[in-house]
């Protein structure tokens, strides 16, 4: 019988972080602890190389780890901690959506909202970085919102969501928000960027909802 290949686990944020060669030993740390975060490389060197870096750049799909020797292009850099990373999530069965963000620094959940009946994805994230610019606004606070949608930074900058979707007597509520949230837009000044977060080499978005 082949020999079983050495793992060797990386435990970022858990009860106890570090680098763990027993499976059992990493499941301790991570097994009901909120928001784990932890992966598993084939050799010693990747694990050591990775633990001194940010878990994001190693989350692509779920299971699938980044290669540690990834280059990443001087202009794209690394994700800025001190922000907050918005996304939404919607229900192609149900037309349900709902969307939140997430401090980066520390994975805490700054907002969670819906979900909404018959909406859609664009709507979502549009709706997100708008909750996020008020939340930051409201907190005068002058750091940087991510999202990986062009489209809702296309309808923030433009402050109107162009959006096709009809209105409906399940949906009326969302409208109501969209409504708001371009008159927040059309309101106030904001010196927050708003970013593009850089899929291909930071690996998902913090703020998914882990549903694909």
């Amino acid at each position: 019988m082949a020999k079983k290949k050495q793992k060797y686990y990386v435990v970022w944020q858990g009860r106890q972080s570090g680098i763990f060669t027993d499976w059992k030993e990493c499941e301790a740390q991570i097994k009901g602890f909120q928001d784990a975060r932890y992966k598993s490389f084939d050799s010693l060197p990747e694990a050591e190389r990775a633990i001194d870096r940010n878990y994001w750049e190693f989350v692509t799909k779920k299971g699938e780890a980044k290669p540690v020797n990834q280059v990443i292009p001087a202009n794209i850099g690394q994700p800025i901690k001190d922000s907050i990373a918005v996304d939404a999530a919607w229900n192609t069965a149900t037309g349900d959506m709902e969307y939140q963000g997430i401090y980066l620094g520390t994975g805490e959940r700054i907002f969670l909202q819906g979900p909404f009946f018959d909406g859609t994805n664009n709507i979502g994230e549009f709706l997100a970085i708008v909750h996020a610019l008020a939340y930051l606004k409201n907190n005068n606070s002058t750091i940087p919102v991510y999202t990986d949608s062009r489209t809702a930074m296309a309808w923030v900058k433009k402050k109107h969501a162009n959006t096709k979707l009809a209105l409906t007597p399940l949906n009326k509520e969302l409208f109501v928000l969209l409504q708001r949230a371009e008159r927040w837009l059309a309101a106030n000044k904001y010196t927050n960027k708003i970013l593009k977060w850089e899929t291909k080499y930071w690996g998902e978005n913090p703020a998914d909802f882990g549903r694909k």
